[in-house]
């Protein structure tokens, strides 16, 4: 049954990495687990795949915006699996240059608490 929620435990910890345009080079293998594709399908997709239709453009654009600068994000974002379920993280994404010169982002996700994701939800509700 799609669009249930799949909840992270304590030590979860998603590790991706896209390049300046949002394209997926890296995914680690939780990743992979959680979101329900393999590497894969994720590797040379833009990382949009995983957006849920319940996320705001408005925090994307912030992302975006906060990132482009050369800054940290950090934030809660609801992600869609594969199958259309879906799973809240707390997520942190940092702007990094590569040994190669190449610019891009890494992204790292832990398990956002109960009260967080209301919190996220009812301010999300705002944004819509």
């Amino acid at each position: 049954m799609a669009d249930k929620e799949i909840l992270l435990d304590s030590n979860s910890f998603i590790v991706s990495e896209t390049d300046e345009k949002g394209i997926i080079r890296y995914a680690n293998d939780e990743f992979c687990e959680i979101s329900d594709y393999s590497l894969e399908e994720l590797i040379g997709k833009p990382h949009n795949l995983l957006r849920h239709k319940d996320m705001p453009k408005e925090a994307f654009e912030d992302l975006w915006k906060t990132i482009q600068n050369g800054n940290i994000w950090k934030g809660f974002v609801k992600n869609r699996t594969k199958n259309d379920d879906y799973y809240w993280v707390y997520a942190t994404v940092y702007p990094l240059t590569l040994s190669d010169g190449s610019k891009g982002y890494m992204s790292c996700r832990k398990v956002a608490s109960r009260d967080e994701i209301k919190k996220a939800i009812k301010l999300y509700s705002t944004m819509k």
